[in-house]
């Protein structure tokens, strides 16, 4: 009777002490030690966090600061994860003096052959989201101080997808490329063909191939760099023609999806079969570089095959 009464008491004594106290700790916004804000009072609310500050890391999930990703070319410097960027940042990160990049065929701009429903709508929605008629940007910058014809998609416009724009542009880049003697690199993004132009999104795939053939008759060079991810439609066509393919790390890349290889061979497959470092270890890749590694990696390229040395020394950035 005594150790129970005692229990019920000591118990009596525990909830008073904590019954009084606060669940959340107030914050005291001051300008100085002793005195509170202008207008603001002692128990002031949270400080705000601006919007798009933070961001959440697809690799490892880790909590980043949005500018300091910015600031190490969107890699996560926890893990390595190379997030998606887009078709002008891509641009901005290769070339010497982006003020100096000269878009070709901003003009071309999408149309609807098969009346696809909500097409237009699509489109113009991706226009407001990315600042591109379509999902590549193309045109001439110098890199070391050679001069390149640059070719890079965006991801953030339907996926990335190859429609008849995409597939002219690209042919278009190469043709430039052809008449001023220039070499072509083209950074791919893309899930594949896309599927709202029917069989005039498919016919991309043999243009582009071909515009790659006469580039190569006529002996200059093509850089295909394979980013995150280079499927389908793209991957089949121009991305695995270059003369040297490189890959981003953990890029994937190839033509069909995990799913349908499954189902069509009736097993499953590794996790990892269609990523880059896999790609290259059965020689379908050439070099594996890292995004911090592959302005100076083209730069070195460039040098090899130039006929000759630009007219300003050539200068790792």
């Amino acid at each position: 009777m005594y150790r129970a009464e005692r229990g019920v008491s000591v118990l009596s004594k525990f909830r008073e002490i904590f019954r009084a106290r606060s669940k959340y700790v107030k914050v005291k916004t001051t300008t100085d030690s002793s005195e509170p804000a202008a207008g603001v009072q002692e128990d002031a609310a949270k400080p705000e966090i601006p919007d798009g500050a933070w961001t959440k890391c697809q690799g490892c999930g880790a909590t980043l600061y949005q500018k300091e990703l910015a600031n190490n070319l969107y890699v996560c410097e926890k893990c390595g994860y190379h997030h998606k960027i887009s078709a002008r940042e891509r641009i901005r990160q290769i070339v010497d003096n982006v003020d100096e990049f000269i878009e070709l065929d901003s003009n071309l701009v999408p149309a609807n052959p098969l009346n696809f429903p909500d097409y237009e709508q699509k489109m113009a929605s991706d226009y407001e989201k990315t600042g591109l008629r379509d999902a590549v940007l193309s045109g001439v910058g110098t890199i070391g101080n050679y001069p390149a014809v640059i070719v890079a998609m965006d991801f953030f416009f339907r996926g990335g997808s190859m429609g008849s724009i995409v597939g002219e542009k690209v042919a278009r880049a190469f043709e430039y490329a052809g008449k001023e003697r220039l070499p072509v690199i083209t950074f791919s993004a893309s899930g594949g063909a896309r599927m709202q132009e029917g069989i005039f999104s498919l016919m991309q795939m043999q243009k582009t191939a071909a515009a790659v053939d006469a580039h190569n008759k006529r002996g200059l060079l093509f850089v295909s760099v394979l980013t995150d991810p280079t499927t389908a439609g793209v991957f089949g066509s121009f991305a695995s023609l270059g003369d040297i393919n490189i890959a981003e790390p953990g890029a994937t890349v190839g033509f069909a999806g995990p799913r349908v290889i499954e189902e069509t061979i009736r097993r499953p497959i590794p996790s990892n079969l269609q990523k880059a470092e896999t790609v290259f270890e059965h020689g379908f890749i050439d070099l594996i570089v890292p995004r911090s590694e592959m302005r100076n990696t083209l730069i070195r390229i460039l040098r090899f095959h130039a006929p000759h040395e630009p007219a300003a020394a050539a200068s790792d950035r």
